[in-house]
Formats: structure tokens, sequence, C-alpha cells
């Protein structure tokens, strides 16, 4: 009996959507990660994406328009998102960015798309995710690759202009990211369409988390087709198909609505029981039966990459814009937090997290911009992204304490806290990414001989023992290679190469060839020892896909410090950090992997090869916490535009802020010198600030204008540590039933401060 015979009795068949899964999307830099060989050259030779005369307008006009129209507090305690804003939304087509200019869309790339989403989510996560979905997968996609002719010139005009608002419906009560389970079915039958008798399909479905569907006018929706009559051919089940629907439609629910986590944007349900409709309603028309779930994942890399990680750096931008600004500006014992070594070692780690996930964000969607789909890296970018987002915003919330737990029109932290959770439970649960996906998806796509190998495994073929013998043969000598690059790479140190024309990242690129040449061959000897059984082994399979996820992102960091910071100097300690900790996190996922793996004597052998016989892996340095969390409270170019996603407006939070940040830099001198005088001749007695200036002021130790700097500073600086208060008859709960709360119940102490102040 063949070695191919003996294997696919072992091996578990590959289901249809398992198939078309794998088979979707491109391969990129992701694939010499997992082959152990990291292309820096590819890496460093991709074209720069830079927003285009019409992007950057779109930026500089609508979207600050848009911005200024939202009150994200008064938002939240509304019930809907006001109309005028609904409509503003439309009429400058923020709904088709992708859509092409052709049918009247913007035609946007993924880098402007990626930056006009997270501009957005940097002040709303409720108008930011109105925006996302309408721009990631759904109906305006799937039209634009598989609608017929007849469907994109009805359907993409109105769809760009907000004439038509889309919603896709796909998750079911019964199933969610094993969504080829769903239960809804559409019958192949005859019925009545616009007077004739037609062969058409009668379809009833229960969806649920349906974003936009509330107020969509046209439904995508997700169903396996059945032909039990036999109308279209001899299979009875046809499998999923995507079609598209009119809400008015007749037998069409939509209007429920969810209430996610308080985040005002338009989520809900849609239902229909044996809704009839003719084969044209199916995108690309009745030969796309069955095409539904490949439609689906093909399209999905794209919008993985682009909308959900967008939200996680625009809420880690956030937050380190307002952390590093309050932690310079809030004292206690007459010196800034900042300087408190617990506050550094969380704003550090705010820092240099923003550093990696602003690369990231770039690098995925120059990527997407070279029209390639890699489901591997926007499966990386959706999980870590969001998750890391989560971090910062963690950190932020520990930092700036009662301050960002108080809502209220000058909280920076809170729209951004309620509202990533949500980014990260979409498009599947970050926890079964994670698990499954990336390197299930990653070891399929990446290695050059695997996929080839399991088709001819279950081949019928006559040839396919032959076949399979010349790719085994391959695939030893691939995996012999891989066995003699890591154990040079590991105990060879002068072996790791290096491209880089700077000193500073020399050796983190040769940290990361050698990493990458550890996981390859744990890969190989986790699919020799363990194959199928890998699939299930999802704690083990998760740690390998760490090992790739985490060598992107400091390849991504590589790139961004090498090409677009714009002073290195300022930028070295948060580029060391992010390279420091995601080097830290692949080596520990090495570590626990080989630690946790089940076979003994393949242990052993893991352990040789990589040199890994303890459990130590290297540390971020206490020198390097101090160093960046003093380079974050300067106001520098380097944090400029790592908060170039935050839209500062006028009298907002981040504008509060942001002051005070400033106006304590140009006060710096004059504060020494106070501080000074202080401790020469103490002041008694001592009552305020504003005494002591006053005191020294008359004595001629400070100038008028000196005095005038002082005070405006002390100003800006106990607005800034304010935080908003209200009157006691304000309840926000009861808000909620209307729809919106009354001037005279939302006033604010600080905005009343600030008018002040002003």
């Amino acid at each position: 009996m063949s070695i191919r015979t003996n294997l696919k009795k072992v091996l578990p068949p590959i289901s249809v959507t398992e198939q078309e899964a794998l088979d979707a999307g491109d391969v990129w830099i992701e694939s010499s990660i997992y082959q152990g060989k990291p292309d820096m050259h590819a890496l460093r030779s991709l074209p720069q994406a830079v927003l285009s005369a019409d992007e950057q307008a779109f930026l500089s006009g609508p979207v600050e328009e848009l911005l200024a129209m939202i009150d994200e507090f008064e938002l939240g305690n509304s019930k809907h998102i006001p109309q005028d804003v609904i409509d503003f939304l439309g009429k400058n087509k923020f709904f088709s960015m992708i859509i092409p200019k052709k049918f009247g869309g913007l035609e946007f790339s993924p880098y402007a798309n990626s930056t006009v989403v997270a501009t957005i989510a940097a002040t709303s996560g409720a108008i930011a995710v109105t925006v996302m979905v309408p721009n990631s997968l759904g109906p305006g996609e799937l039209l634009m690759h598989y609608g017929t002719e007849a469907q994109q010139n009805y359907w993409l005009p109105k769809l760009s202009i907000g004439q038509d608002i889309p919603c896709f419906a796909l998750t079911s009560p019964e199933a969610g990211s094993d969504a080829g389970s769903i239960p809804d079915a559409g019958i192949v039958t005859k019925g009545m369409w616009e007077g004739k008798e037609v062969i058409g399909l009668s379809v009833t479905w229960d969806k649920r988390y349906i974003t936009l569907a509330p107020i969509a006018t046209v439904l995508g929706l997700a169903f396996k087709v059945f032909d039990p009559e036999h109308l279209l051919g001899d299979k009875l089940a046809l499998g999923i198909t995507c079609a598209l629907l009119p809400k008015s439609h007749p037998g069409v629910e939509m209007g429920n609505r969810h209430d996610p986590m308080g985040v005002k944007f338009y989520n809900g349900t849609t239902r229909g029981k044996d809704v009839f409709i003719p084969m044209d309603f199916i995108i690309g028309g009745e030969k796309n039966i069955g095409r539904g779930w490949q439609m689906l994942v093909s399209c999905l890399g794209a919008g993985r990459g682009i909308s959900l990680p967008a939200m996680g750096v625009a809420s880690a931008q956030s937050a380190f814009k307002s952390t590093a600004e309050y932690s310079f500006v809030r004292e206690q014992f007459g010196v800034p937090i900042g300087r408190f070594e617990g506050i550094q070692d969380k704003l550090a780690d705010i820092a240099g997290k923003t550093f990696l996930l602003e690369s990231m964000r770039v690098l995925t969607t120059e990527g997407l911009g070279e029209g390639i789909t890699p489901a591997v890296v926007t499966a990386i970018a959706k999980y870590h992204m969001t998750e890391l987002g989560r971090d910062v915003l963690n950190s932020a919330m520990d930092v700036q304490a009662g301050k960002a737990i108080q809502r209220g029109p000058q909280n920076t932290l809170a729209n951004g806290y309620a509202a990533l959770p949500i980014a990260i439970t979409v498009e599947g649960a970050n926890i079964l990414t994670r698990s499954l996906m990336i390197f299930g998806q990653g070891t399929m796509r990446c290695h050059p001989y695997l996929k080839e190998m399991v088709d001819l495994i279950h081949s019928e073929d006559s040839k396919a023992d032959a076949d399979f013998n010349k790719v085994l043969i391959k695939t030893v000598k691939f995996s012999v290679k891989n066995a003699f690059r890591s154990l040079g790479n590991s105990y060879l140190p002068f072996l790791r190469s290096t491209e880089s024309n700077f000193p500073i990242v020399r050796p983190y690129e040769k940290r990361v060839n050698a990493l990458a040449a550890k996981l390859a061959p744990l890969a190989d000897l986790s699919l020799l020892v363990l194959g199928g059984e890998l699939k299930k082994a999802e704690l083990l399979s998760a740690r390998l896909g760490d090992v790739m996820s985490y060598l992107y992102g400091a390849m991504a960091s590589i790139r961004f410090f090498e090409q677009r910071v714009q002073d290195r100097v300022q930028a070295e300690a948060y580029f060391r950090y992010a390279m420091e900790w995601s080097l830290q996190q692949a080596e520990k996922a090495i570590v626990d992997f080989i630690n946790n793996f089940p076979n003994t004597p393949a242990r052993g052998l893991m352990r040789v090869l990589t040199n890994t016989y303890t459990s130590s892996i290297s540390h971020i340095s206490d020198d390097l916490v101090r160093e960046l969390s003093t380079a974050s409270m300067q106001d520098s170019s380097i944090k400029a535009q790592l908060t170039h996603l935050v839209k500062v407006m006028p009298g907002d939070g981040n504008d509060i802020n942001e002051q005070a940040f400033k106006a304590k830099h140009a006060a710096m001198p004059l504060l020494s010198k106070v501080q000074k005088a202080l401790r020469k001749a103490p002041i008694v007695p001592f009552i305020s600030f504003e005494h002591a200036v006053d005191t020294m002021h008359k004595a001629g130790d400070l100038t008028d204008a000196e005095r005038t700097t002082l005070l405006q500073y002390n100003e800006k600086r106990k607005l800034s540590v304010r935080v908003d208060e209200f009157t006691f008859d304000m309840e926000l709960l009861s808000a909620q039933e209307t729809d919106g709360p009354s001037a005279s119940k939302t006033e604010s102490r600080t905005q009343e401060a600030t008018a002040n102040a002003a």
C-alpha cells in the first residue's frame, strides 16, 4: 500500500467550505516568513502608498466637515444617529469609497479608505462603523466582483450617492464563525414574478448582528440552496448563495435593533419566511448559485485588512495622544506623573505599540493597494491590531484613572473603550481568528508543497501516487534545508543576514531572520508528527501563528522606520520598543510551543534545532521604558506622526489637553524659574500657584509678560485635569428615551470653564 493511500486513511477530508476558504486570497510576504526566509527585499521594494489629490481633498473637506457635525457624547445619549449626518454621509459618498468612479463612486485606495475610517473612528466609533460596513464586505463589493452588468448598472450608482443604504446578512443565531452551517435556506421552486410564472427561490432566513439592517434599503443575503424537484439539475444541495433584495420586497422583515454596548450605530435583525425571489436577485445570476461562500471569502480578505484594523489604530492613537499629554500636564508631589516609573511602564507600552500599529496599518494597506488580497496577512491584521488597540486603551484607562471613567464631552477615551470590543467580535471572533485561521490557513497557503500534497492525497487520479511521491521528495528536501538553516542561525549568529543601511535596524533584522528560521522546522515537525490532528491542537497552532504575526509586525516596523519616519533620531526609542516587544512575543510563542508539544522525541529535536533549552526570553529594559516614556511627553514630530488620525476640534477634549500640553512646554523655562525661586526662598503662606506667581511678580522676579504666560498656562492646566460634571437633575439613562438630551440637562461645568478661559 502506498504512502499516499495510508495518509488518505489518516487525514480527515476537507469540506467544501474549508477548501474554498483555503483557496481564497493571495500569498504575500507572510509566505517568506513561514518558509524561514523573510523577504526583506520585497518588503523594502513595495511602493509607498500616498494619498492622491482627491483623497487628501476628501480628508480635508468632507471628513473634517463630518467631524464638526458629530457630538459623540450627545450621540451616546440619543436613540439615533442624526438624520442630517446620515444624509451628509450619503451625499458626500462616504458609502462608496470602494465603488469605481464609472459608477459614481470615489474609488479610493485601501490606504485612503483606512485613513478615512480611522480618522472618523478617532472621534466616533458609531459613525466609523456606519461608514466602514458599505466599504467592506457587503453588496457593493460583491456586485463589483460578481454582479451581472445589469445589476452593477442598476445598484452601484444608487449605492454611490446613498440613495440606497446596503447591509449584508450572513450571521444566524445558529451559525457565527462557522458560516458553512447556516440554516437559512432557499428552495428552488416556481412562483409568480411581474405577472409571470418563473423559476425562483423560496427563501426563509433568520439573521442577527447585521450592521445597518435597521436603516438599510437593500439587503444582501447568504443562504443555502436546495433543489428537491430538480428544476435546475440532478443535485439536491447546491450550496451557499448570495442574493440582493430590496427592503420593499414582499416578505422581507427588517427594522428591529440590537444595542451594541450603547454605541449608537445601527445593528439589528432581518427575517423572512417563504419569501419568493426571482433568479435575477442572485448576485451574478443563476450561474452563481452555490458560489456564495467562495464569493464571500474572496472578498473578505481586503475588508478584514482595512476597516477593523483601522479602528484599532485610531483607538490607540487617540489614547496615546491624550495619555502622553495628560501625563505631562498632570502633576503629583510637584512633578509630572509621567516621571513616576509605574506610569512610565504604561506610557512606554502605549507609545511603542502605537508605533507598531501604525506600521502594520500602513504596510497592510500598501500590500492591498498593489491589488493582492492576502488572506493570512489580513487575518493577522484583524486579530492583532484590534487586540493591540484594546491593550493600549486599557493602559490609557489605568493612567488617566478617574479622568477616564467620567463620561462627558471632555472624555477622549470613552468612545474607543466602548466601540473597540465591537470591532474585535466582527467578521469572526478573535479567538477563532488566532487559533484556527492564521496558522491553519497560513500553513496550507504558505508552504510551497503542502496544498499540492493534500490535493494529491485526496485525488482519485490514477497518476496521483507517482505525482505525490515527487512532491513528497521536494517536501523532504525543503524540510531538511529548513532544519540546517535553523541550526546555523541558532548556534552561529554570524550567519544571520541583514540588508539594512541603518545601524539601529541591523541587529533587529538579524533577529527577525533567526526567529523565522526557527519557525520553519517547528511547522514542518508539527505537520509530520501531528498531521491532521494539528487542526484540533488549537493552542499549538495559535502559537505558531503568533510567531508569524509578530514577525510580520516587526517587518512592518522596520519598513515604517526606514521609509516613513520624519525624524529617525526622535523615533529611535519608539522603534526599539516596537521591535523588542514584537520579537519578545515571538520568542515567547516559540518557547511555549516547544514546552507544550505532546511528542517527547519531537520536542527534544525541536530544542536542538532551535537552541531552545530554557524558557528564558529577551525582555524590554527599564532604561528603554524610561527613555521612551520621556520621549513620548515631548512635543515632537514623531508624536505628531503617530497621532495624525486624531483631528482636534475647537473646544473638544483633545483641544483642551493639547492646549495645556503645548502651553506647559512653552512655559517650561519660567516654571523652572518659579521652582528654583520657591526652593531658595519659600513663599509663606503658599496658597496657590497663582499666589506664588503674583508674589514673585510684585517682587520684580517676573515680568508682566512672564506672569501672563504662567497664569494662562495654569488656567489651561486646570481645565485639562478637570472632568465633566453635570447638574443634579441630569439623568443619563432617561435621556435615551428621547431623541437626545435637553441642553439644560447636559450643560457641564467644564464647558462653562472652557468658555470662560476663552
